[in-house]
């Protein structure tokens, strides 16, 4: 059996079914292929669960609250598994509707494992062969592994291993203090769990700016959580039910005892077996190289996402797609994704979210700025919601006042961030959104207050 396609894509997560949609409203005859379910790793295994169990967390953390208005609430009843049923509802859902969004758009879509054979060429389970125009790679990633822990996912822990979880431990010590890492330390202690957090370098986070960071490592020692930074497990034990784990602490030898690991040191891309070295495309440290508009040597194959050296982030996967796409029909398109305009979300309480260099970075290119802050307590909404723990940056050029980067710690910071980058990315002046009437009382209002502070006259502070 065979298939002649415009287009085949082979991953079905963020990059390739976006892909896939975009090119069938060109024009483009389309067939998508995939291995597991429509949506990938981000809709079934990453974002969309990890978010469900993150609101499910906030949830559970405003029992207090009820508490402080006289309403008892009583957590003997409480079951995790719930918790975990609810989240795999909401990644089913989704899987579905891109299921749906795949039909309504007349693509072709094959279950199975995809092997390019030649530049036009690619056979599913070797049993079905396809000829395609153009090809594009979107093929994702897993979790990376590492010495000494090897994932078992009953004791050892990926990203999908404790998304998995229908029970929760007692206590947890989770490897690496990136988005990942430090998502779940929120969930884990929001739900009791007793959770370490443990990072090699010497920052949680450590991409982001340090400063609103600073605030966040706060709040959560705050709620309980250790953290452990400039520190790196070293190996394990099993005694019985828990584990002994041998870290070394800024060269002083620390042991903890708990009953569970994740691992979360970040992702390696899934471009082994596939068929490129039969087509001649040779990795680079794992990543497919590709050119402007994600294409790589072979001009009829593409490759965007993970399998890139671009940040591995589902919208990241989605507009490389469309760049891609728009290429192969002709349409005038930008080259690449301006990677200063792409944001980045933290999605815990406080949340954070950015753009653009963080200061330490600005400082070691040594290119020069004015840093303008602004607390979220100056904005009267983030009082009334009681949410007033936070603080929003703006880098900005000195001269031109032109904005540079932004850097937001937060309630609903991965909400606010979208107005700055659209001022960003539009090239308009902190005085052209400073002359914008914001709703009172809105947390967006911080973005005005700052606005106005980089013009040298804030109100509320």
């Amino acid at each position: 059996m065979s298939g002649k396609y415009d287009l085949i894509v082979i991953g079905a997560g963020p990059g390739g079914y976006v892909s896939a949609i975009r090119a069938s409203q060109l024009g483009m005859k389309t067939a998508i292929i995939e291995k597991d379910k429509p949506g990938g790793v981000c809709l079934n295994i990453g974002c969309i669960p990890s978010k469900s169990l993150i609101h499910q967390a906030e949830v559970y953390r405003s029992i207090p609250e009820l508490e402080a208005m006289g309403i008892d609430v009583n957590k003997q009843g409480f079951d995790y598994k719930k918790v975990f049923e609810k989240s795999r509802r909401s990644a089913e859902l989704l899987s579905k509707g891109v299921n749906y969004l795949l039909k309504k758009n007349n693509i072709t879509y094959y279950q199975g494992t995809a092997i390019i054979q030649s530049p036009n060429d690619i056979t599913i389970d070797n049993t079905q062969q396809l000829i395609g125009t153009n090809i594009l790679i979107a093929t994702g990633s897993r979790p990376k592994e590492i010495a000494n822990f090897p994932y078992d996912e009953q004791d050892i822990l990926s990203s999908t291993g404790a998304l998995m979880l229908d029970k929760l431990p007692k206590s947890i010590a989770i490897l690496g203090a990136g988005a990942i890492g430090v998502e779940f330390a929120y969930i884990m202690n929001a739900f009791g769990v007793e959770v370490y957090l443990i990072e090699v370098l010497d920052h949680i986070l450590p991409l982001e700016d340090h400063e609103t960071v600073d605030v966040l490592h706060k709040s959560l020692q705050k709620r309980g959580i250790k953290i452990l930074t400039s520190s790196k497990a070293l190996s394990m034990k099993k005694n019985n039910n828990l584990i002994l784990l041998d870290i070394d602490q800024k060269g002083s030898s620390k042991e903890i005892i708990i009953e569970k690991i994740i691992v979360a040191v970040g992702r390696t891309p899934n471009t082994d077996n596939i068929g490129l070295e039969s087509i001649g495309i040779e990795l680079e440290k794992g990543f497919i190289p590709v050119e402007d508009f994600y294409q790589t040597k072979i001009p009829s194959i593409y490759a965007v996402g993970d399998v890139i050296n671009t940040p591995l982030l589902a919208h990241v996967a989605s507009k490389e797609g469309e760049i891609a796409i728009e290429h192969m029909a002709g349409l005038p398109v930008d080259p690449r994704i301006i990677e200063q305009n792409i944001p980045s979300a933290i999605y815990c309480e406080p949340q954070i979210a950015s753009f653009g260099y963080p200061e330490w970075k600005l400082k070691e290119l040594e290119i020069p700025f004015k840093k303008t802050t602004f607390p979220y307590r100056g904005a009267g909404k983030s009082v009334a919601i009681e949410r007033s723990e936070g603080m929003l940056k703006v880098l900005s050029n000195p001269e031109t006042k032109d904005i540079i980067s932004a850097h937001i710690v937060g309630h609903q910071a991965t909400e606010i961030i979208h107005e700055l980058l659209l001022a960003k990315s539009s090239n308009l002046l902190p005085v052209d959104i400073s002359q914008m009437i914001h709703a009172h009382p809105t947390l967006s209002e911080i973005i005005l207050e700052i606005m106005k502070g980089i013009e040298g006259h804030p109100i509320h502070i």
